[in-house]
């Protein structure tokens, strides 16, 4: 089944498109991960929001941080599938689109990330390069990475 894309910042997403995204977001992240961490934080009101459905059920779901809001770099977070949509390949579809976008409306800049370490190879299928040593965050290891800007 396709995935239908959905971009909105913060303040155009209605309480309840906002509140399915925070209960799949803490269903992931702190529930099964079993990571007690602050989940919303400030940077959503700052970010571009990408929900990504299947016949109009939430299945994925990414945020894009501008330039200088976390990183020097727009910044790529919160990169989640849903468990009952994992095996579909829509993360693939999800990461590209979010990379379409980011490049697009951020041109030049390149895009840095904060990636748990087990999905490294997913990222540098990407293009993302692994710019740091393994490092905790919230008691799961992460690594950052980035991916150049595309030559012109």
């Amino acid at each position: 089944m396709p995935l239908c894309f959905h971009w909105a910042r913060f303040d155009e997403l209605s309480t309840r498109a906002f509140y399915e995204i925070v209960k799949a977001r803490v269903m992931v992240f702190v529930v099964e991960q079993q990571c007690a961490y602050q989940e919303v934080d400030e940077l959503d009101p700052l970010a571009w929001h990408l929900t990504a459905t299947v016949e109009g059920e939430l299945a994925a779901y990414i945020r894009v941080v501008g330039p200088g809001d976390k990183f020097a770099e727009p910044s790529i977070g919160r990169v989640m599938t849903l468990n009952a949509f994992r095996g579909c390949q829509y993360g693939r579809e999800l990461m590209a689109e979010a990379i379409r976008f980011t490049e697009q409306t951020y041109p030049g800049l390149g895009i840095k990330i904060g990636a748990q370490v087990y999905l490294n190879a997913f990222y540098e299928s990407f293009g993302f390069e692994r710019i740091s040593e393994p490092y905790d965050e919230d008691g799961i290891p992460h690594i950052d990475m980035v991916k150049p800007a595309p030559h012109a």
